[in-house]
C-alpha cells in the first residue's frame, strides 16, 4: 500500500500549496492523519512532509513496526520526537512550516518555537487539511469498513439471541465485546453502550449493574474496529410486550432515521440532512427530546468529518461513510436511538449496517 500512501501525501501537499502557499513543509501530528498518510499505526508518530520528501519521526519502540508498515519511508528516531523533528527541519530545510494547530497543545507550540530558534523557520497554522482528504474513502478503506460492520452485526445477532431477563448492562456489554473480538475485530470501536429501562434515555450511558426486566427497552450502541476502521451501529429492543408509548417513539425514530438516510445523498447540505430527520421528530412534539446531531463521519476515527447538525456547514461528498442516528429520550422513562453506518452516493445511500430497524421484541 506504499504507493497509495504516496498518492495521499501528494494530494495532501496540493492542499498545503492551496491553503498555506508560502509553507515549505507540513508537520502532521494527528496520529490518524499520520496513519492515513504513511500506514504507521504506532502511538508515537510525526510526519514531516514537503513537496519532494517525507520523514517519519518516532521512537525506539517502533522502529521495526515503522519499517514494516511504512516501508521505504525515512525514519528519525528520538524519544523527544516533536522537538527532534523540529530541529531536523531547522538544520536541514528551514523556511515556513505548516502545523496542524488542532492537534497540538500550547506547550507543544512553544516547544516547536524553541526548537526552531532564531532561524528562517516560522510556524504557520493549518486546520483540517488531511481530514478533508479522509472524508472520501477509497476501495480498500470501504472494504475494511464493510468487514467491521459485518463483524458488528453478527456479534449483535449472537449476543441478543442470548439475552435473558436479569442480565445486567455490564454483562450484555462484555458478551458483545467478546463476541466481536472472537469474530475477528482488532478491538471495539469505542466503549460499548448498553442501557436498559430508564437508562436508555441517557444517550451516552455507561453500563451498570442494572438488570434487564420485563417491559424494559434495551439500547445497544456499539461497533467493531477492523484494520483501523470503525463501525458504528445502534439498535433498540424491548423485553416482552411493549407499551404503547414505546411503540410510538420507536416508530417515530424509525421514520426519522429513514428520512435521514433518504436525504443523505452527495451534494446535499449537512444541515439539510439533519433537518430531514429532525423535522419529523419536532412535528411529533419531541424536538426537545432529540438533543444531539444526526450523525458523523466514520473511518480511522469513530467521530470524524463530516458532522450533521442544524449549524453544520458544507455538503456531503460521494464516497463518504457517515452515521444516521436520530433519537428520542424521555427522562425517567426510556429512549430510542436507531443508527446505521452508510456510504454516501450520488443517489440513495448504501447502508453498511442493515439489521432489523423495527422494534424487535425479546423474550
Amino acid at each position: 500500500m506504499s504507493e497509495q500512501h504516496a498518492e495521499r501525501r501528494r494530494r495532501a501537499w496540493e492542499l498545503v500549496t492551496q491553503h498555506v502557499p508560502d509553507a515549505a513543509g507540513l508537520l502532521v501530528t494527528s496520529l490518524p492523519n499520520v496513519r492515513y498518510l504513511t500506514g504507521f499505526s504506532g502511538s508515537n508518530g510525526i510526519l514531516l512532509l514537503t513537496d519532494q520528501t517525507a520523514l517519519l519521526g518516532t521512537d525506539g519502540r517502533y522502529v521495526l513496526q515503522a519499517s514494516e508498515e511504512s516501508p521505504g519511508l525515512p525514519l528519525l528516531v528520538d524519544r523527544a520526537t516533536l522537538t527532534a523533528v523540529a530541529r531536523h527541519w531547522r538544520d536541514s530545510v528551514g523556511g515556513p512550516l505548516a502545523v496542524e494547530t488542532a492537534h497540538i497543545t500550547v506547550s507543544q507550540w512553544r516547544a516547536l518555537e524553541e526548537a526552531l530558534g532564531d532561524s528562517t523557520a516560522v510556524l504557520r497554522e493549518t486546520t483540517d487539511l488531511v481530514e478533508s482528504l479522509r472524508q472520501v474513502k477509497d476501495a480498500e478503506e470501504v472494504a475494511h469498513l464493510v468487514t467491521a460492520c459485518r463483524i458488528s452485526e453478527e456479534a449483535l445477532a449472537r449476543t441478543v439471541a442470548g439475552v435473558r431477563e436479569g442480565d445486567t448492562e455490564k454483562q450484555i456489554a462484555r458478551r458483545l465485546d467478546a463476541t466481536m473480538l472472537e469474530l475477528g475485530a482488532d478491538r471495539v470501536s469505542f466503549d460499548t453502550i448498553v442501557a436498559v429501562g430508564p437508562n436508555t434515555a441517557i444517550p451516552h450511558h455507561q453500563p451498570t449493574d442494572r438488570p434487564l426486566i420485563r417491559g424494559d427497552f434495551l439500547l445497544i450502541d456499539f461497533g467493531a474496529e477492523y484494520s483501523g476502521y470503525h463501525a458504528d451501529e445502534t439498535r433498540t429492543f424491548v423485553l416482552g410486550e411493549p407499551a404503547e408509548w414505546q411503540r410510538e417513539i420507536h416508530s417515530l425514530v424509525e421514520s426519522a432515521q429513514a428520512a435521514g438516510r433518504v436525504a443523505a445523498t452527495a451534494g446535499t447540505a449537512l444541515a439539510d440532512v439533519d433537518a430531514a430527520a429532525r423535522q419529523i421528530i419536532e412535528e411529533a412534539g419531541h424536538g426537545p427530546n432529540f438533543d444531539h446531531g444526526l450523525g458523523h463521519g466514520v473511518g480511522l476515527e469513530i467521530h470524524e468529518a463530516p458532522f450533521f447538525s442544524a449549524r453544520a456547514t458544507g455538503m456531503l461528498l460521494a464516497g463518504s461513510p457517515v452515521t444516521i442516528e436520530p433519537g428520542v429520550y424521555l427522562a425517567g422513562r426510556g429512549g430510542v436511538r436507531i443508527e446505521d453506518t452508510v456510504i454516501v452516493t450520488e443517489g440513495e445511500c448504501s447502508p453498511l449496517t442493515t439489521a432489523n430497524r423495527g422494534l424487535v421484541v425479546l423474550g
